[in-house]
């Protein structure tokens, strides 16, 4: 694939941009998607018709041709037709990019525009997740209650739910969002490898997004999160939303990961080698590894799915399919994603504590040791996922292999804990998000032992316990570190700063009742409460009450962490350009960074994690970079003058 330098000859459009594009790109993007569907399902219901058929106008096989051409037709509307489809077909470039808010509701080139176009996007999906969990606990809050009016309804949202956190969440938050924005600033590239890839990538997210938020519309989807066949086989129509709207995600995230990893190979400054990069982006180059094997291979599986329904093909029919195959192409996925999740996170854990504690980052080379086993090991444990399925021949060395991945995962809890051990502990809010990351995990990591383990496994298979440890291990683990993050990059990304008192009540109310709630959970999974239940024996109620009760506590804590963010990015005071003292490059640039990222490629001479060392340290930059900063920093104090004698 070419070089794509199309960014850095991206004009700026004002009115140009409204003589070109008369309809917003969002709105076009709406229209097109709507005239791909009608011409998908009216293609089919003219060539789908048997002699004396008269099928109806919608039915699974056309909504899905329809939806493919919607797609294609939503991609282009957003902007994929000036700036990819024409360069390709050899016609002149009018791509034009907007500005002010205009742009982050097209395709842009951008990395940052990109990155916070995945940021905000991932807190919207967490906001809609979060308000169906809200009210699947509101329906368990009663033994016998029915808010949802069926269950269908509430398995429904419970699918929505699982799929919304897991793929337009957890993975988009780190991937999309902090490895577009940050990335390329931590090696010093001024943009990513391919930035109308990016862009591209971007739009198909919102897609997969929206598919899934149709799955009601289309008679439900009960079979979960995993759509377990043949059982998703029985389920309405709506399923088919389910493998569409994850394969969109999927593919959005697939082509972020791709983008990225060729990224930090080619597009390092000066100086930065392999050794000196950062560990954060270090941690995205193993998500990106396992990213590339294995979405495409859940992405087949939901092709196959897809195809079983509206054709059929039977891959996975009991009367001569494989009835497991899909159990297990599933989780050859499902448990690799735990760690493309984790993995950032724990990046995330590493940069905080170093430069929060002001100590030299500790063991990083077993770190990213550490980061290379767990991307294979992870690979290996899948079937402890499928042990009520499998021979007991089977069990044992998947039980092995799921515990030795405590091996690597311990070495980034000892790389924390080293790194902060004598350290000038700053405890602001994205070191108290950090610890709190740590301390989930924890629960979670020693929980899997029980669930590494074939007898314990059986018996708590299917109950809430699994869902405690779930939850403490994606939701305490990735999300606090995720939101630690965000508090970290926070007067990076906008230029200024959160208000810190409401961002540690945040952090507490969050930290308090998301253990409120799940710890919970653990006693009501051993006293025998299943998962997948919309009612259930009413000796379980008092404690189901006490978990709702926390959880829409939670809610309110998650609430007010965002809700400060939006409102110190609004009216917040102006942020010092390296509030942290960090060493890392995306600190030595402007905040928000210039177009480009930098106006000067630095050469950088040392590593990022130099802190508190014995000897005089070694300059971090080369002469010339040194020089470019001191003339920014004296431009800085010539306009600050100038603004006061005015």
């Amino acid at each position: 694939m070419a070089q794509d330098s199309a960014t850095l000859a991206v004009p700026d459009g004002s009115r140009a941009t409204r003589m070109r594009a008369p309809m917003p790109p969002v709105a076009r993007g709406f229209l097109w998607a709507g005239i791909g569907f009608l011409i998908g399902t009216g293609f089919m219901f003219l060539v789908d018709r048997f002699p004396g058929s008269n099928p109806p106008f919608i039915t699974e096989p056309s909504v899905t041709v329809g939806w493919l051409l919607g797609f294609v037709g939503w991609l282009l509307g957003v902007g994929g037709y000036e700036s990819v489809v024409r360069p390709w077909l050899g016609l002149p470039n009018t791509y034009v990019a907007s500005r002010g808010w205009r742009r982050y509701f097209e395709l842009s080139l951008d990395n940052k525009v990109v990155g916070i176009q995945y940021m905000v996007g991932s807190v919207a999906t967490f906001g809609i997740a979060g308000l169906l969990a809200m009210g699947m606990r509101a329906q368990l809050m009663g033994s016998n209650n029915d808010v949802f009016g069926g269950d269908v309804w509430y398995l429904s949202a419970v699918t929505m739910h699982g799929v919304l956190m897991l793929l337009g969440v957890a993975v988009v938050g780190f991937v999309g969002g902090l490895g577009n924005y940050v990335v390329p600033l931590m090696i010093g590239a001024r943009e990513r490898m391919y930035p109308r890839l990016g862009g591209m990538a971007f739009w198909m997210y919102p897609a997969g997004v929206i598919t899934i938020l149709l799955i009601p519309m289309y008679g439900g989807s009960t079979a979960g999160l995993w759509g377990y066949e043949p059982l998703a086989a029985q389920d309405p129509s709506g399923q088919i939303f389910y493998y569409l709207g994850i394969f969109a995600m999927s593919m959005s995230s697939l082509l972020t990961s791709l983008n990225l990893l060729v990224t930090m190979i080619y597009r390092r400054a000066p100086g930065v080698t392999w050794g000196r990069m950062p560990v954060f982006a270090w941690s995205q180059v193993a998500v990106a590894i396992m990213s590339m094997i294995w979405l495409p291979e859940i992405q087949t599986g939901m092709v196959m799915g897809l195809l079983d329904r509206v054709i059929p093909t039977n891959f996975f029919n009991p009367n001569g399919g494989f009835a497991l195959a899909w159990e297990s192409l599933f989780w050859l996925f499902g448990h690799p994603e735990v760690y493309i999740v984790m993995l950032p996170a724990w990046g995330v854990w590493l940069e905080i504590t170093s430069v929060m504690s002001r100590k030299t980052l500790f063991a990083k080379k077993y770190v990213i040791t550490a980061l290379g086993f767990l991307t294979v090991l992870s690979s290996m444990v899948w079937a402890h996922h499928m042990f009520t399925s499998i021979r007991n021949s089977e069990m044992i060395p998947f039980s092995f292999f799921t515990e030795s991945v405590s091996i690597p995962t311990g070495v980034m809890f000892l790389s924390a804990l080293g790194t902060m051990w004598n350290g000038r502990i700053r405890f602001n809010t994205p070191m108290w998000y950090v610890l709190a990351s740590m301390f989930n995990f924890t629960i979670g990591g020693l929980t899997g032992f029980f669930l590494a383990d074939v007898p314990a496994n059986l018996a708590l298979h299917n109950t809430f316990f699994v869902v405690a440890h779930f939850h403490f291990t994606l939701l305490g683990g990735m999300i606090f570190a995720w939101l630690g993050a965000l508090y970290y990059w926070f007067p990076k990304i906008t230029g200024k700063m959160y208000n810190e008192r409401w961002g540690k009540i945040g952090a507490l109310l969050v930290f308090v009742f998301f253990n409120a709630t799940f710890l919970q959970m653990f006693l009501a999974g051993l006293h025998g409460m299943n998962r997948w239940v919309a009612q259930y024996p009413a000796y379980l109620a008092n404690q189901n009450l006490w978990i709702s009760i926390s959880a829409f506590l939670l809610g309110i804590g998650f609430i007010i962490a965002f809700w400060n963010m939006a409102i110190s990015w609004a009216k917040g005071k102006k942020a010092a350009e390296n509030p942290w003292d960090a060493k890392t490059l995306e600190w030595i640039t402007s905040s928000p960074p210039p177009a480009e990222n930098f106006s000067e490629i630095p050469v950088v001479t040392d590593g990022f994690y130099r802190y508190g060392a014995a000897k005089p340290e070694l300059p971090l930059f080369e002469a010339e970079t040194l020089k470019a900063l001191a003339r920014r920093q004296k431009g800085r104090k010539e306009a600050a003058a100038g603004k006061d004698e005015r």
